[in-house]
């Protein structure tokens, strides 16, 4: 005896519905596997340490308080003597007009 594919296709639609799985007749590829598989954020999240807080973290908790952060200091020196010889970060574009002057825009 041969079962109608009609009949077939409403047995694994109830099916589906009763197993709460997902109803793909076609058999396309629909990413289910992936969704249901455990999220990994939180696992990575846990193996790496807690961070510890810096010196910009005082600066924002306590903004009266006068702390040294020779990191910083260091950066922006090197910042500053780059700028002196030209090779700091150019300077940014204030308007539409500033760009099209500069040669700024769509490339044809």
């Amino acid at each position: 005896m041969v079962v109608p594919r009609s009949r077939l296709l409403e047995l694994t639609k109830v099916q589906c519905r009763i197993f709460s799985s997902n109803f793909n007749p076609d058999g396309l590829r629909m990413g289910t596997k992936v969704l249901r598989q455990r999220l990994k954020g939180p696992s990575v999240a846990a193996y790496y340490p807690k961070r510890w807080p810096t010196y910009r973290d005082l600066r924002k908790l306590y903004p009266d308080l006068d702390t040294w952060d020779d990191d910083e200091e260091e950066r922006l020196e090197a910042i500053q003597i780059a700028k002196s010889r030209g090779k700091g970060a150019p300077k940014k574009k204030r308007t539409a007009e500033e760009s099209k002057k500069m040669g700024g825009g769509k490339k044809r």
